[in-house]
């Protein structure tokens, strides 16, 4: 006797260029297993002619949202777009009717993420933000360690992030490295986007995930001439009393995996999240190291819209990390790291500017949970911001 296979389900990517790109690799196996069908990508640009959409062939393209929505009706939407049009076109989506992959981060400011958990809520669909590293089975082996005491008592945990962005990164759109906006909101800072990942995973290991952290203090800096941050530390102590400290910059020499570290008073246990690999140090033993599965999130989504399983980042999972780009966002503006604390070069008329000492430095914060100004940067001043 035939088992019945389900239909595709009909998806529409938002956002064709840029990281959109990375969307459509990774639709390719799951609309080849019969998972899902692209039934159409949307864009204000629309692809060159012999674009073959990174192997899913011709696709109907669409300039507008609603246009594109209404004619494919498709369940489920993906949006791939800038940080401050994420609400607009996520209550559009909602309104007609299709469930939501809204990438990260959720939206740009904590008024408008109350605003689409409400909204959500409402419409009886599903949202899932893009947030990678939280689908992966890392972060549960992480608090399963920390909860059979591997580590013992956790004495905090640090993080940082060290990558190599040009000037190319900030001239790609009109938005990149902006804090606002034709009078919007955008936040596209180091710790809210490129670095977003790191936050939300490592409150996601400390349980904080869905909770507004107790304290949180910024210090902001950029080394290159734009608005948000590309060098930043941030401290926080979660609802529980855990702190997190995290340490990140885009102006490294060259970019490597950013780690999480737990700090125990019996060991350490380390998360490469980009790399989904854990690795357990304890005195007198030889380091455990195991690398975990990544769970799909629009595979995930279709698993919840068809039989209602539990989406891995539903919109409340991310509460922690939007208090913590509300604090990033009301903050003074980055402080600027002066021209004699870089080395900078250009080649083709592409700029790449690198702060001394910076990825020695991400490091020794997340080791001491200290932030920039403690440990004596020469360039860091204390313009903590501190939000309760």
């Amino acid at each position: 006797m035939s088992v019945p296979v389900a239909d595709p389900v009909p998806l529409l990517l938002v956002g064709l260029h840029g990281h959109g790109r990375s969307h459509l690799r990774s639709l390719l196996p799951l609309a080849a297993s019969g998972l899902v069908r692209l039934v159409g990508v949307c864009d204000r640009v629309p692809p060159a002619p012999d674009d073959d959409l990174e192997g899913h062939g011709p696709v109907p393209f669409f300039e507008d949202l609603s246009t594109a929505l209404e004619r494919t009706r498709a369940r489920i939407t993906v949006l791939v777009t800038p940080i401050h049009t994420h609400l607009p076109l996520a209550l559009l989506a909602l309104e007609h009717g299709s469930h939501l992959l809204l990438e990260k981060p959720t939206t740009a400011t904590l008024a408008e993420f109350d605003r689409l958990v409400d909204a959500v809520e409402a419409s009886d669909l599903a949202c899932q933000v893009g947030f990678q590293s939280l689908g992966s089975a890392a972060v549960d082996a992480v608090r399963s360690l920390v909860a059979e005491g591997a580590v013992g008592r956790v004495r905090g945990i640090g993080g940082w992030g060290a990558w190599k962005r040009t000037s190319a990164y900030y001239a790609r759109a009109p938005w990149a490295g902006r804090r606002r906006l034709d009078g919007r909101d955008v936040v596209d800072g180091a710790l809210t986007n490129p670095f977003a990942h790191a936050t939300a995973t490592a409150l996601a290991v400390a349980g904080g995930g869905d909770r507004p952290p107790l304290e949180i203090e910024v210090e902001l800096h950029r080394a290159h001439p734009i608005e948000s941050d590309d060098t930043s530390a941030l401290r926080l102590r979660t609802a529980d009393g855990t702190v997190v400290t995290l340490a990140v910059t885009l102006c490294a020499p060259e970019s490597v995996p950013p780690m999480l570290v737990v700090h125990g008073e019996r060991g350490r246990i380390e998360l490469e999240y980009t790399l989904d690999r854990v690795t357990l140090h304890r005195p007198g033993r030889a380091p455990h190291v195991t690398t975990h599965l990544r769970r799909n999130l629009v595979a995930d989504l279709v698993d919840h819209v068809r039989h209602g399983a539990p989406l891995s980042v539903p919109p409340a999972a991310t509460r922690g990390f939007m208090h913590v780009l509300e604090a990033v966002r009301t903050a003074p503006d980055p402080l600027s790291i002066g021209p004699e604390h870089q080395e900078v070069r250009e080649e083709d008329g592409v700029v790449h500017r690198s702060v001394h000492g910076i990825a020695d430095l991400v490091a020794r914060s997340a080791e001491s949970l200290s932030l920039f100004s403690e440990l004596g940067a020469p360039w860091a001043r204390p313009n903590v911001e501190v939000h309760r």
